[in-house]
């Protein structure tokens, strides 16, 4: 109940702030949660470590990516009354939609797939708006009233959201009427995943995806909004990738699965790469503190 009365503050006094203001109040409480948050400072080190360049400002960027993720709670908070063809006109620029297009002429629908860049939340809301209605994946908070305060934000713009135990057969229905779902993927948020490389670790990611595309034949798009500036916006989106002939109802061999989730990997680590004070991961990605953070999600300890 603490999370969702924090929430529900931010929420009430983002809505009342010009912008400008909203986003300093933002990165004041963002360079609280920096200076005494240990352990996510620690972790958003060390994976940034990794990423960066021998040379880099590794501190700075640390700290760019807590603010970032208040700028992120900000615009979220915001979009239900915000959020609008005006909004996008004077602060959205898109790359590559078309990609989209040519996903669904094939028929057999689209999947949006992106990472916790930027405001992936935005995204999805942005481009219902731009015509591209989705339904997304997403895992449910463990208070419930958190929980039901962030789906209502989401779907106030038109997003719908499943949650991962009750999507599959929904979102199988929905790509079969050549419609789109969207999912969050650079993260396995269950013990059921497939082990790859990703970033110079080893890292757990979730099946799904690869599953939906490969059982459809629904190309993957990968899509991301990254920052363009302060309340702006760049929308990106990657060639579609087919699944190809491997299509059906039968079990899909895990190398097919592994096959398709690499391609998208890949474009993940690019984004990533190009935008590492954008990437909103506050927990080492290695696969084995992956597992610890299922076990504690599923013992109710975090």
């Amino acid at each position: 109940m603490f999370k969702f009365i924090i929430y529900k503050f931010g929420q009430f006094l983002v809505n009342r702030l010009p912008l400008k203001m909203s986003y300093r109040f933002a990165i004041f409480v963002s360079d609280l949660h920096y200076f005494f948050s240990f352990r996510d400072r620690r972790a958003v080190r060390e994976n940034l470590r990794i990423i960066l360049p021998e040379k880099s400002d590794v501190e700075w960027n640390v700290r760019e990516v807590f603010r970032n993720f208040g700028r992120y709670l900000v615009e979220f908070f915001r979009m239900a009354n915000e959020i609008d063809e005006q909004f996008i006109k004077e602060r959205v620029v898109t790359e590559n939609l078309h990609y989209i297009d040519e996903a669904l002429e094939k028929g057999k629908g689209a999947i949006l797939l992106s990472g916790h860049i930027g405001n992936w939340e935005l995204g999805g809301v942005l481009l219902s708006l731009l015509g591209y209605p989705s339904v997304a994946i997403a895992l449910p908070h463990k208070e419930r009233p958190v929980n039901d305060l962030f789906n209502k934000q989401r779907e106030a713009r038109g997003l719908v959201i499943v949650p991962p135990q009750s999507a599959t057969r929904r979102c199988l229905s929905i790509l079969n009427r050549n419609k789109i779902i969207a999912v969050v993927a650079d993260r396995s948020f269950g013990p059921n995943g497939i082990i790859l490389d990703f970033l110079g670790k080893k890292s757990l990611f979730p099946k799904g995806p690869a599953i939906f595309s490969a059982k459809t034949g629904a190309p993957i798009v990968p899509v991301f909004l990254v920052r363009a500036g302060e309340g702006r916006f760049r929308i990106i989106a990657h060639k579609p990738i087919d699944p190809g002939a491997v299509s059906g109802n039968g079990r899909i061999h895990e190398n097919v699965l592994k096959s398709l989730i690499k391609k998208y990997l890949r474009v993940i680590e690019q984004m990533i790469r190009a935008y590492p004070d954008q990437w909103l991961m506050f927990r080492d990605y290695s696969v084995e503190e992956t597992y610890k953070v299922i076990q504690e999600i599923n013992t109710g300890a975090s």
